[in-house]
């Protein structure tokens, strides 16, 4: 018995090898074809996946979940670790004025262009709320491959933090005005449990941050750190869930308090930096094989809609955040273009909203899943194109 029940966990360890083996021969063809390595990644998933080969056994696809959110709280941490007040000090107006822009422009250009092509107001909120979140994980995973550093980078970093943030509060309103459109009456039960969802994780980023402050400013370099980062980033997203809050704001809190308050601030988010590697490259092999291709044929018009609104609403918010926050030509540009990539935050999105609204949800997630398809695959492409674009255009290599 103990050894068929062995036998079991052969397939799940040589899933385990291939996909690792996948992640490292990804890394080498992007930096000889210079694709960016996340969508390297992605299509290797979809190829093993179920929509695919289907070579990967149904236990490892069902790693995709608990996976994500230990990684994307681990981006999470690391993107809170941007918002430092120096540089907000120095990017600060750019962050804000750009963060802002972009969310609003996305919000109202998708909402108002689905709605004025037909379709009922409540559903056209929702996709509008879904289309202001971005992926803030091939985000960050595709500057680190184009060596992001200097303003551009950090100003990018800056509002792929805060984007996500305010995306979030606008995503929880959303859902509070669909619903009221949808049955004609207001609820402000449903306003609390919005406010709680955004609020908690703030309150609980600080309840996580600043004792993670202390220890990081008395702890040794090496794996003492190690042990310890990895044990916020876990306690982080587990509070997180069990408080049902959102685990991304509460990892850009804690790690935006660590940041501004520690001693040796750096050494945590180095070593949150050294291990998030192995979750990454599952996390998106996982979210590759996890896509359903057929999900694209059966949002017809609405999703070319939706791709093509959300592209001009990230541009136009992009440009108009730029020129008021002080950005150069070619950042004004290019901005909104970066934050095209979109993934897990959205899904989870639709999943909510689906549950609070299942009138809707059927054609709201398989629209975002159908996209989320789209804008994963070229987004990280695009976003690489535009840091080598103003790197270029600022006299860089």
């Amino acid at each position: 018995m103990r050894h068929e029940r062995l036998m079991e966990f052969g397939p799940v360890f040589i899933a385990l090898g291939v996909l690792f083996l996948a992640g490292l021969a990804a890394d080498a063809l992007g930096r000889r074809t210079r694709v960016p390595g996340v969508t390297l990644l992605l299509v290797i998933g979809v190829l093993i996946g179920s929509s695919g080969l289907a070579l990967l056994p149904e236990a490892a696809i069902l790693w995709y979940e608990p996976l994500s959110i230990v990684a994307l709280t681990m981006v999470a941490f690391l993107l809170g670790s941007s918002l430092r007040l120096d540089k907000v000090a120095a990017h600060g107006r750019a962050i804000l004025t750009v963060s802002v822009a972009v969310v609003l422009a996305t919000m109202v250009v998708v909402a108002a262009g689905l709605w004025l092509a037909g379709l009922p107001p409540e559903l056209a909120i929702l996709i509008g709320a879904v289309a202001t979140a971005t992926d803030p994980a091939a985000t960050q995973e595709t500057l680190r491959e184009a060596g992001g550093e200097g303003d551009f980078a950090d100003t990018l970093r800056g509002i792929v933090a805060i984007d996500d943030a305010w995306g979030m509060m606008v995503f929880a309103l959303a859902v509070v005005a669909a619903q009221a459109v949808a049955i004609g009456d207001f609820d402000p039960g449903l306003l609390l449990v919005a406010l709680w969802e955004v609020g908690g994780a703030l309150v609980l980023g600080l309840v996580i941050g600043l004792p993670g402050a202390v220890l990081t400013g008395r702890l040794r370099p090496g794996e003492p750190t190690r042990i310890e980062a990895l044990g916020l980033v876990f306690l982080t997203a587990g509070l997180a869930l069990w408080l049902e809050v959102s685990f991304l704001l509460a990892g850009m809190a804690a790690g935006a308090v660590i940041a501004n308050r520690a001693q040796h601030h750096e050494r945590a988010f180095h070593e949150i930096e050294m291990v998030e590697r192995p979750f990454l490259i599952l996390f998106f092999l996982l979210a590759g094989a996890s896509m359903q291709l057929d999900a694209l044929s059966a949002v017809g018009w609405i999703g070319l809609g939706y791709v093509t609104l959300r592209i001009l609403g990230r541009l136009a918010g992009g440009w108009l955040g730029g020129l008021f926050g002080g950005l150069t030509s070619a950042e004004r540009r290019w901005i909104g273009p970066a934050l095209l990539p979109q993934a897990g935050v959205a899904v989870g999105m639709a999943l909510v909203a689906t549950a609070e609204m299942p009138a809707v949800g059927d054609i709201l997630l398989t629209l975002t899943i159908g996209t989320t398809v789209v804008f994963e695959l070229i987004g990280p492409v695009v976003t690489l194109l535009a840091v080598r674009a103003v790197r270029k255009a600022d006299g860089g290599a």
